[in-house]
């Protein structure tokens, strides 16, 4: 079994090296294989799931992709990794509960079941997901690296759909320009991004965070972060006007101080999202690291 599993981690690797990455423009043209999966039901509403697999590949890794939208907006039609298809991996985008219709912990809930759901159907898809990285892009890096970073927490692991006897742990985390402190962004933030950022808050913790000082805590990755958390990746702007860089370089901290592997990579003159962020080499980087660090 150990020889099998390090040929299939040559064999990843090798694919990153090897296959071409999709362009912006290309990748836009790639269709999930699976769309509008129900993979649990809340107050009589189906949450649902795209899944993105790639051709002639036995058991592909798995990534599940969590959208941006300053957590009130935003679909999993909105898949800028969709390029990582054509590298090899499975993709599973994620739509959860906005903050309009219910506020925090509620999105973490929805995610968590939603890996829940990717690893019980595992055999019915064929993607593998006895390892499963996680990413997403502004609040979605922000959700991304909370449930990486929370693996076995009782109250962000929830009660939604129906497979609690899964694991919802992931083995790798990707964040792009994601917050992640919410006690401290409002004061690293431009106007600007107080324009942006506390109404967004507002809406997610049903308050302000020097109002809501436990429940802003609780979805702050920073004060999750242990020595059994995955490999993080961080891409962020260093001229983000909404998400602040310093909010990844919290995060960094965080995992340096816990000895845990973190890779900083900052966009110069990058601003909040942007095709530079998931250009071929951006995604190739995002795909040695994933291949480097699944065991």
């Amino acid at each position: 079994m150990k020889a099998h599993s390090s040929l299939r981690l040559i064999v990843g690797l090798a694919l990153v090296v090897a296959f071409s990455f999709a362009a912006p423009g290309r990748a836009a043209a790639i269709e999930p294989v699976h769309q509008d999966v129900p993979y649990a039901t809340v107050d009589g509403s189906a949450l649902k799931l795209d899944l993105y697999l790639p051709t002639d590949l036995v058991k592909p890794k798995l990534i599940v992709w969590v959208h941006g939208g300053a957590w009130r907006s935003g679909s999993k039609s909105d898949v800028p990794i969709r390029g990582l298809r054509d590298a090899g991996f499975a993709i599973a985008s994620v739509d959860y509960r906005l903050s309009p219709v219910a506020p925090f912990p509620a999105q973490v809930h929805d995610i968590k079941a939603a890996i829940r759901f990717l690893r019980a159907k595992e055999k019915d898809y064929g993607y593998d997901a006895k390892q499963i990285a996680i990413a997403g892009s502004s609040a979605g890096g922000h959700l991304a690296a909370l449930v990486g970073v929370s693996n076995g927490h009782a109250e962000l692991e929830g009660m939604v759909g129906e497979h609690l006897g899964q694991s919802s742990d992931v083995q790798a985390i990707v964040s792009f320009f994601g917050m992640s402190n919410l006690t401290t962004i409002l004061s690293q933030s431009t106007p600007h991004g107080l324009k942006v950022r506390v109404p967004a808050l507002e809406l997610l913790l049903d308050g302000q965070p020097e109002e809501k000082t436990e429940l802003a805590r609780l979805a702050s990755p920073v004060f999750h972060v242990d020595a059994n958390d995955p490999p993080l990746l961080l891409i962020h702007g260093d001229q983000d006007p909404q998400a602040p860089i310093n909010q990844s370089h919290e995060l960094q901290g965080r995992y340096e101080t816990a000895n845990q592997p973190c890779r900083f990579v900052v966009v110069h003159g990058g601003k909040h999202g942007g095709s530079e962020f998931f250009d071929e080499a951006r995604l190739a980087q995002v795909g040695k690291f994933l291949a480097q660090n699944w065991q």
